[in-house]
């Protein structure tokens, strides 16, 4: 196996040890984040996409160089004058195994590059996913929360108004009470008022007719005085 053939099967080595990694169930995505975000990639990672294309272009050109390769010796006039020869025979098919070998090789390397790269977007979009999730059943919960919390308000709101009604209703009826205890004591009031001024305007009937009487007696009075007076003097 030529130099470059070793570097491409190492490299496809490189690349089922890393899937195999990636693809280890009890790693979650989250921690698969948390290994993304270190700082060696943030680093790295102004020259990912030039390396991800560059080593696309590399593996294509070699695949298509096996692909020549397999054509060559699958052509029928080696296997022509494979058949001739014998030992020509085991040479072409030497050739053609190692051009086949090379094929799936490079094939498989290609592929595993590109599935790497969307394994690695999975799970941060994965990650992202999760995150998200969970940040949207903690604002479930805290909504959840909040409407028990807001329908326990409620409750304890209709509570205090049936309690406060029933209050006012207790007190409604008390004043209504007080209002007729009132009433009657102004009803008893205006009778004791209007029994006063009968009382009064009996004792003005009474005082005018006293003063009347004293008018009269007084005038009487004076007259006997005088008649008195009238008999004195003839008397003399």
């Amino acid at each position: 196996m030529t130099l470059q053939w070793t570097a491409v099967a190492f490299f496809l080595y490189i690349e089922i040890a890393v899937s195999l990694i990636l693809c280890i169930p009890f790693i979650s995505a989250q921690r698969w984040r948390v290994v993304f975000g270190w700082r060696i990639w943030s680093w790295l990672s102004p020259y990912w996409n030039k390396c991800f294309f560059t080593m696309i272009m590399v593996l294509i050109v070699l695949f298509l160089d096996a692909v020549r390769e397999v054509q060559k010796y699958s052509a029928p006039e080696p296997m022509q004058d494979a058949k001739v020869n014998p030992n020509l025979y085991d040479h072409v098919h030497m050739k053609l195994f190692r051009a086949q070998r090379n094929l799936y090789i490079c094939g498989f390397s290609l592929f595993l590059w590109l599935i790497m790269r969307r394994i690695v977007t999975l799970l941060n979009e994965a990650a992202v996913t999760l995150e998200n999730s969970a940040g949207l059943q903690a604002q479930m919960e805290n909504a959840v929360k909040a409407a028990k919390q807001h329908q326990e308000d409620n409750q304890t709101l209709k509570q205090a108004l049936l309690e406060e009604e029933k209050s006012m209703s207790a007190k409604k009826q008390q004043l209504k009470l007080e209002v007729e205890k009132l009433a009657g004591q102004l009803k008893a009031a205006e009778d004791a008022v209007h029994k006063s001024h009968a009382e009064v305007e009996a004792m003005k009937r009474q005082a005018k007719g006293l003063a009347h009487e004293y008018d009269r007696l007084l005038r009487e009075h004076h007259q006997l005085q005088n008649l008195q007076s009238t008999e004195d003097k003839k008397d003399q």
